[in-house]
């Protein structure tokens, strides 16, 4: 019965100690994020067929492209 009230005694203690390290600690979780880019929307190359983003696309005519070379030989 002893240890159980040791036991009980030190899981308190533990407790308080805890609660007022993280009190004192500097806050790290409010500094500002890093910004993300915004999504874009993924396009298709015309001739191979591989998907990227718009903005990293290459447009030729009604088609987007995933290089200048590929906008060279044109649809597949």
């Amino acid at each position: 019965m002893k240890y159980l009230v040791l036991f009980a005694v030190l899981a308190v203690v533990y407790a308080v100690w805890r609660a007022q390290r993280r009190a004192s600690a500097p806050r790290q979780g409010n500094t500002q994020r890093p910004s993300i880019a915004p999504p874009q929307d993924m396009v298709r190359c015309a001739h191979c067929g591989v998907h990227l983003p718009r903005g990293d696309a290459v447009p030729g005519g009604a088609h987007m492209y995933c290089s200048t070379a590929h906008r060279d030989r044109g649809p597949a």
